[in-house]
């Protein structure tokens, strides 16, 4: 079934009950009905409605999605991969497929949610939507006040500078950091531009979610939780944040010589013989085929 739905005319005919026209005929009639009320035509239909034509119901019965928070140890690759051995499916050992929402470095640890909604992945994923992650890194030197600053200001990395954040001293060698965009290796590739090297990172809040299970274990997410995703998702953009994503310069186009004629001079091929000739070895000159002007 299509991201945004299908048209329930085009729902019917794939089960095989009618064509398109004839569904159309049917909601027009009122033998059709979706949760109970009648629809109008084009109406949308996801996998979760009841759909029903003279009462039977026809949709197919559908499992509620999966919902877990989980507690990623270091050394688990957040990939649906199953000839990786160390993949987080296999890992978690759901009984229903699920695959993780985003991801965490295979050395890094803590809260990932992982779900079977296919629907919900990019819109928590979208940086625009401004969808607050929290991380508590470790790293080899002594953090100072300066590092501090720096590192909330904003950093130049892959090509751009990474949003304001918000950072704090945990310990003398660990700080807590708010982010909102998901760049690649985001948090290690700051803290290498200032000389320092990430000894451990782990996620400790996603959103409105936050970890509260041993390390290796999940959780169902709670229907509070739940809401309160759906409350913020709600009016997820649908285009990523392009100021977070590293793009390469275009090259300026090259400039077109002025001459009037782009192609070879009609009526001859590429050779620069005449055409209805070309195929001949005439002509005493023939290494440029063109006759000098007098």
């Amino acid at each position: 079934m299509e991201q945004n739905g299908t048209r329930i005319n085009k729902y019917l005919s794939e089960l095989g009950l009618c064509s398109r026209r004839e569904a159309d005929k049917w909601i027009e009639m009122g033998r059709v009905t979706i949760n109970g009320k009648k629809p109008e035509a084009g109406t949308r239909i996801t996998r979760r409605d009841k759909v029903r034509v003279d009462g039977r119901v026809v949709s197919e019965p559908s499992e509620p999605d999966v919902y877990l928070a989980f507690n990623k140890p270091p050394g688990v690759v957040c990939t649906t991969d199953t000839s990786d051995p160390d993949n987080i499916v296999d890992y978690v050992n759901y009984p229903k497929r699920v695959f993780p929402i985003g991801r965490l470095d295979k050395p890094s640890g803590g809260l990932i949610f992982m779900t079977s909604d296919g629907d919900i992945v990019n819109k928590i994923l979208r940086a625009g939507n401004e969808h607050e992650k929290v991380y508590e890194v470790t790293v080899d030197k002594q953090v100072t006040p300066e590092f501090i600053s720096k590192m909330a200001g904003g950093v130049p990395i892959m090509g751009t500078m990474t949003k304001k954040c918000n950072v704090e001293m945990l310990t003398p060698h660990s700080f807590r950091i708010v982010l909102v965009q998901g760049m690649n290796r985001q948090i290690r590739r700051m803290c290498e531009h200032f000389e320092y090297d990430v000894k451990k990172l782990k996620r400790t809040r996603i959103m409105n979610v936050s970890l509260d299970i041993p390390q290796g274990q999940w959780r169902d997410l709670t229907e509070a939780e739940l809401a309160e995703i759906t409350r913020l998702t709600k009016n997820s953009s649908k285009t990523a944040d392009k100021k977070t994503v590293s793009q390469k310069p275009k090259p300026k186009p090259k400039a077109q010589p002025n001459n009037k004629r782009s192609g070879p001079p009609k009526g001859k091929n590429f050779s620069g013989r005449n055409a209805s000739t070309s195929g001949r070895s005439g002509g005493k000159n023939k290494t440029s085929g063109r006759r000098k002007k007098r």
